[in-house]
C-alpha cells in the first residue's frame, strides 16, 4: 500500500512528525444553510487518495457535530484558499462536476460543504417542481462571504455575450425630442 498522499503537494506539510499520515481536517454537519453547528477541526489518519479526493479516519470526537464521530471515514479536499482539507460528501462530489464554484468574494474559498441541489432546495423552497437554476449564490461556509454557483450545463449568458442594443443618436443635451 503506497502512502503518496505524503507527497501530494495539496497535503505535504501539514502532517505531524511523528504522525506522518496524521493531519486536521475542518469537518461539519452541512454549510450555514443547512446546519447551525460550525465546522469543526479534527485529527483524521490519511488511508487512501482518488486524485485530489483524500479519505480518512477521524481520530477524536468532535464537539457539536451530530453527523461526524470518532472512528469515522471521511473524504476531503484540500482547497489552496483554507487553513485545513474540507470534508466532502458523495453527493457533493457526484454533483461537483456540474457546477461552477466562484470564489468567495472575501476569502477566496471555492469549495461548498453542502451539494448544489442541497442548496437550492434550501434557498429557494417554492420553486417549482422540475425548475432548473442556472446561477444562485451561497454564504460562503468559512467566512460567511458570498459565493456564486453557476450551472455547467445551462451557464447564465455573460453580458459580453449578450447583443448589445444600438446606440441612440447622437443629439444635444438640450434637445429632448
Amino acid at each position: 500500500m503506497g502512502k503518496e498522499w505524503r507527497e501530494h503537494p495539496k497535503l505535504k506539510g501539514r502532517f505531524l512528525a511523528d504522525h506522518p499520515d496524521d493531519l486536521q481536517v475542518l469537518v461539519h454537519d452541512g454549510g450555514p444553510r443547512l446546519s447551525r453547528n460550525p465546522a469543526e477541526a479534527v485529527w483524521v489518519t490519511v488511508t487512501g487518495m482518488d486524485g485530489g479526493v483524500f479519505r480518512g479516519r477521524v481520530l477524536n470526537q468532535p464537539h457539536n457535530l451530530r453527523n461526524v464521530r470518532q472512528g469515522n471515514e471521511i473524504k476531503f479536499v484540500a482547497a489552496d484558499e483554507a487553513e485545513y482539507p474540507v470534508m466532502v460528501t458523495d453527493k457533493y462530489l457526484r454533483e461537483r462536476g456540474t457546477w461552477v464554484i466562484h470564489p468567495c468574494r472575501q476569502c477566496g474559498f471555492s469549495e461548498l460543504f453542502d451539494a448544489p441541489t442541497d442548496l437550492i432546495r434550501v434557498v429557494f423552497p417554492n420553486a417549482p417542481a422540475g425548475a432548473r437554476m442556472s446561477m444562485f449564490t451561497s454564504f460562503c461556509p468559512l467566512c460567511g462571504g458570498v459565493q456564486g454557483v453557476e450551472s455547467k450545463d445551462d451557464p447564465v449568458p455573460r453580458e459580453d455575450a449578450l447583443p448589445s442594443a444600438p446606440r441612440p443618436a447622437a443629439r444635444p443635451w438640450w434637445k429632448f425630442w
